[in-house]
């Protein structure tokens, strides 16, 4: 034990008193000769000791009761990282939106279907995230990381995705729609059934993209884009893609294909 500790009784006063030959010192040294003595007396009180069985007890229940209340803590977690995200919905901004995100994720909570359409999100890291019909739409995601998530059915319809990092993420039958992919990586991701109508993915690394079966490209723009797998540039223009270098280039594209399918259209009325 720590605090009950026999102690030995102090010498008598008069054999004290002789250790010290300074007068102006004999209080102080009086007072520890009687605290000597009641810490004698106080060490053969057995209650003492009970009192300190009981002090290490209560740490053990603490202990104990701590980690058998980290479920409930985890669950209070995530109530509030829920609440702060579906408090923000849509409003533009973050709102604490990026960090309850990414506690989420991080502690393997799945994000299916969850809307956060106009968000500022920007630099967000939702790597290998479940995010099966969620709604980025207009959403500023800027650098930010997909990596391995499971994007399938998702919403990034005019989002800002410049410079993200969508290495291996799975974007079946994702809608991609005028969405800016400007220098994002897409290596490896899983393209099939997504929609990249007017989608801007100038320099995009696309090493690897799992292209074939893509439901539609019309109008994306491919200019500078690296690494395009074999036959893919080719099926792209074949399916209405551009390379367009500026974006004056590019509306202009955009603008003749519109005027050459209202001119069909009137025809055929």
């Amino acid at each position: 034990m720590v605090i009950h500790q026999e102690r030995r009784h102090p010498e008598p006063w008069g054999v004290w008193r002789q250790k010290f030959s300074a007068r102006w010192l004999i209080p102080l040294y009086g007072l520890d000769w009687l605290f000597g003595w009641i810490a004698h007396f106080l060490s053969k009180w057995v209650f003492l000791e009970v009192l300190e069985y009981l002090g290490t007890f209560s740490i053990l229940i603490g202990v104990i009761f701590y980690f058998a209340e980290s479920g409930d803590r985890l669950k209070q977690k995530h109530y509030q990282a829920w609440q702060v995200i579906n408090t923000a919905q849509g409003k533009g901004g973050s709102g604490g939106r990026i960090e309850a995100l990414q506690e989420l994720n991080a502690d393997r909570v799945p994000l299916v279907g969850i809307d956060l359409s106009d968000a500022f999100l920007q630099g967000v890291n939702l790597k290998r995230a479940e995010l099966v019909r969620s709604n980025f739409s207009s959403c500023d995601l800027r650098e930010s990381s997909f990596q391995f998530a499971d994007l399938a059915y998702a919403s990034f319809d005019t989002a800002n995705l410049r410079g993200g990092n969508l290495r291996h993420a799975n974007l079946n039958h994702a809608d991609l729609k005028e969405a800016d992919l400007f220098g994002a990586d897409l290596s490896d991701a899983n393209a099939t059934g997504a929609r990249f109508d007017m989608t801007d993915l100038r320099n995009a690394n696309l090493s690897g993209l799992k292209w074939r079966g893509i439901a539609s490209i019309h109008l994306a723009n491919l200019f500078g884009s690296r690494n395009l797998p074999a036959g893919f540039a080719q099926w792209a223009a074949e399916h209405g893609a551009v390379f367009a270098e500026s974006d004056d280039q590019w509306s202009a594209m955009q603008a003749d294909t519109e005027s050459s399918n209202n001119g069909t259209s009137r025809v055929r009325k």
